[in-house]
């Protein structure tokens, strides 16, 4: 049984290495070991890798690759699906095209009355940007800048 004290905040965890438990609750969660039973295992001079739980270890993921992998075979030669017909939800669907759309959130400093009213860079006057400018004949048309 041990005491660890984080040297940010000061909090204590107890450890019981002999149960596995911590009182974080990562290793309970995950299954991985905790950086408080790391620095318990250093402490003591224990191998903390007896203490990784047995689904990370490399014997185990071997035997699920173990098991013969049947091939799917041609798709015409499938019988028909007959069960629930699953239709794609649209609006779940991540946009691919275009500026990510900003996740911060706006304050009255980001009010475009604080800003200031928009310029145009091309021909100086207010209400357009350059992108929108109505000196320039379309988007295809050859900027000279």
């Amino acid at each position: 049984m041990f005491e660890v004290r984080e040297m940010q905040d000061g909090t204590i965890y107890t450890v019981n290495l002999a149960q596995r438990h911590c009182d974080c609750s990562h290793f309970q969660v995950e299954r991985l070991l905790c950086h408080h039973m790391l620095a318990c295992c250093a402490n003591q001079r224990l191998d903390w890798q007896v203490y990784v739980h047995d689904v990370y270890k490399m014997s185990e993921i071997c035997k699920v690759y173990k098991g013969e992998f049947v091939p799917m075979g041609d798709p015409s030669t499938w019988d028909r699906y007959e069960g629930a017909k699953v239709i794609a939800n649209w609006t779940l669907r991540r946009a691919t095209k275009g500026r990510p759309k900003s996740t911060r959130y706006l304050n009255e400093m980001d009010s475009r009355d604080m800003r200031g009213p928009r310029r145009c860079t091309i021909c100086g006057r207010e209400g357009h940007s350059r992108s929108r400018c109505p000196q320039c004949a379309g988007p295809s048309s050859v900027r000279s800048h």
